[in-house]
């Protein structure tokens, strides 16, 4: 029986939905509604609109897909599966089992073909502007006349609940404001939630609200319609100076006789009967699981010379700009590939002059503005704090829509889109993104966080005003559990630099990590230390270290971190006077401390010293795992005040006398 294209291509998206709801139902856990009603655009998207390789999954020009609406997996899967990447059938069987590449939310770095890790609403909306935005700033950099090395499209399918989350609104602001026009996305438009009918909790209007944006908004009425989908893709795809939304009428649960348009076919199964039902409606063998027809198998494997030739295509077009420009060229194989050289160690400045303080986010400034030169791909700004925070390049533009080669990213007062925009920009490539708040506002950015430290992205995060040392803008600005809620993000690396110099080893370390670094500065300036009569600053690269040693042995050990340090070294100063011997053992990053052998972590931290303190202007949560059963701490476990941080050390304990009085009571 011969078929003609249009009943083939439905064939191919019913082949989609099969797919899901059987890998749905044999896991017996899931979301079938959205991949069933969104069916038509991944296979419009993965067929005839973009440009990718699945022999290739990492092809840097290749447009990206981001499924923002992560809870719809198996879409992703199943058309993964069907255009050639590397995705099985038993893999698609063993959808959300143990050790499989088909987690129940898509996973970046875990399944061939995944851009993004999404599932927490409105993230993967975030990372793709983030995308768009690293994509501009490349383009300026190697976009040449009669070269467009760069020019791959970002698409994207959000739901409802991605839209309604905040974080959608703060990057969907950025994105139009910057004239983000590689960015398209598909509105799930289904109209339901969890709870029912989103008519319960939003009567956005969301075409307006996009359009308030400065987004090119459109509408399809019926996503099953292929030729008019089609039709508003090319429609977005040439729209410039403007980031696209086509708001598409879906039905979640399509084709389910008794689930479609109901809430019932959002998050689980869609129960055996239902699915034969279902199949049947579909015109689908009733009986037959993870079912294939030969002419979609066919169809899909004709195919693969057309994806193969997308990146075949541009292959020659970078031979022949690799013959023009050589030295660019070299420098975008290095980036893209993660390589992204040594010259910066040698530009990282010394701080010498003893005579003057510097608070530490002054000397992370510094930092940034050596070593930018030779980084190209160091790429950030703050939100809206950039002289506070130090995060400006001199002699830098801002990035902008009239300037998109500009280094100075101003994410505006949208902290949590900042730091999904951070994840995307990695992901995108050639980006090592960086990004600074207040630590107090890190709350405000804690799942993108997450999200980066389940990724293991190379993004780093500056946090200045670390401590009650913010001083009269008081307790709603002076973080006292943020520190502790940091470090308990597994693969978060934490470090709190105590000086100018270990500034300098802290940005190092975090530019050799592989996964997130949150550096905790100071907004109060702090003392040079005189190494000489210290240990080098570099211990810091082994997250603790001895800083200073007493003559006979140690009776007791003082743990600081950050500004807490310089009351560490008083205080044993005085304990020795009276022939008290201390150690001062700096802890800047607990995550790089953990990294080093048990036989260094013991030299530094040694058992059988049962008298330990740590002194941290913070929560003490975390500080038992090192002053052990015997020892305590001089912490803050309560909210702080307004008045100036002299004050506020002194009220709250943070006196040489006091950590001599503890530390004598410890002995």
């Amino acid at each position: 029986m011969n078929l003609t294209q249009t009943e083939i291509e439905q064939l191919g998206i019913n082949t989609i939905r099969t797919l899901a709801i059987d890998a749905i139902q044999k896991a017996n856990s899931g979301h079938p509604g959205m991949p069933m009603g969104c069916a038509p655009i991944a296979y419009l998207l993965y067929t005839k609109i973009m440009k990718h390789n699945p022999s290739n999954p990492k092809w840097f020009n290749r447009d990206r897909f981001v499924l923002s609406a992560g809870h719809g997996s198996m879409l992703l899967y199943s058309i993964l599966h069907l255009t050639g990447y590397g995705i099985s059938l038993d893999d698609i069987k063993n959808f959300r089992q143990w050790g499989s590449i088909t987690p129940g939310h898509p996973e970046f770095g875990m399944t061939p073909g995944v851009e993004t890790t999404t599932g927490p609403l409105g993230q993967g909306f975030a990372n793709a502007v983030g995308m768009a935005a690293a994509q501009k700033y490349l383009q300026a950099k190697f976009n040449k006349e009669n070269y467009e090395l760069i020019n791959n499209k970002i698409y994207v399918i959000a739901g409802d609940g991605c839209l309604m989350e905040g974080i959608s609104h703060e990057a969907a602001s950025f994105a139009g404001h910057n004239k983000l026009d590689s960015i398209i996305v598909f509105y799930d438009n289904n109209k339901i939630t969890i709870d029912g009918s989103t008519s319960l909790a939003c009567s956005d209007d969301v075409q307006k609200r996009f359009e308030s944006y400065g987004w090119y908004a459109q509408k399809v009425e019926d996503v099953n319609n292929l030729a008019e989908l089609e039709k508003a893709v090319k429609n977005a795809q040439s729209s410039k100076g403007k980031p696209s939304i086509i708001i598409t009428s879906t039905h979640i649960g399509f084709g389910s006789p008794n689930k479609q348009d109901k809430e019932s076919a959002h998050g689980s199964p869609l129960g055996e009967e239902e699915v034969k039902l279902t199949k049947r409606n579909l015109g689908w063998d009733e009986n037959a699981q993870f079912y294939i027809p030969e002419e979609v198998s066919k169809m899909f494997a004709s195919m693969r010379i057309k994806f193969e030739n997308y990146e075949a295509q541009w292959n020659k077009l970078f031979e022949k700009y690799s013959a023009e420009y050589p030295a660019e060229a070299e420098l975008f194989g290095n980036i893209t590939s993660g390589n992204f050289g040594t010259e910066w160690k040698n530009k990282m400045p010394k701080f010498e002059d003893l005579s003057k303080k510097l608070a530490t986010r002054a000397a992370s400034g510094k930092v940034i503005n050596s070593i930018a030169p030779a980084m190209v791909s160091l790429f950030g700004g703050s939100a809206d704090l950039a002289p506070s925070n130090n995060t400006k390049i001199d002699g830098e533009p801002s990035f902008s829509p009239e300037n998109y080669g500009g280094r100075n990213l101003h994410f505006g007062i949208r902290e949590h889109a900042m730091g999904a925009m951070m994840n995307g920009m990695y992901m995108y490539g050639g980006i090592i993104p960086y990004g600074g708040t207040f630590l107090v506002f890190s709350d405000y950015m804690r799942h993108s966080l997450r999200i980066a430290s389940l990724s293991h992205l190379k993004v780093v995060y500056v946090f200045t005003h670390d401590s009650i040392g913010l001083g009269e803008d008081g307790p709603t600005h002076q973080p006292v559990e943020h520190v502790a809620s940091l470090r308990s993000i597994p693969n978060m690396t934490v470090i709190r630099p105590a000086d100018a110099n270990e500034t300098a080893y802290a940005w190092q370390a975090a530019l050799e990590n592989n996964g997130p670094t949150s550096l905790i500065l100071s907004r109060q300036a702090l003392p040079v230390y005189d190494r000489s009569k210290l240990a080098p600053a570099e211990g810091v690269l082994k997250g603790g270290y001895v800083m200073k040693d007493s003559a006979a042995a140690p009776q007791i050990i003082l743990m600081a971190t950050g500004s807490e340090i310089e009351l560490a070294l008083e205080a044993a100063e005085k304990l020795e006077s009276e022939n008290i011997p201390v150690r001062v053992v700096n802890l800047a990053s607990w995550e790089l401390f953990e990294k080093q052998s048990e036989e260094y972590k013991n030299s530094v931290l040694p058992r059988e010293i049962k008298a330990k303190l740590s002194i941290e202007a913070g929560v003490k949560l975390g500080w038992k795992e090192y002053t052990g059963t015997y020892g305590d701490s001089i912490s803050i476990e309560k909210y702080g005040a307004s008045a100036p941080d002299k004050v506020l050390f002194e009220k709250y304990g943070f006196t040489v006398d006091n950590v001599v009085q503890k530390a004598k009571s410890l002995l």
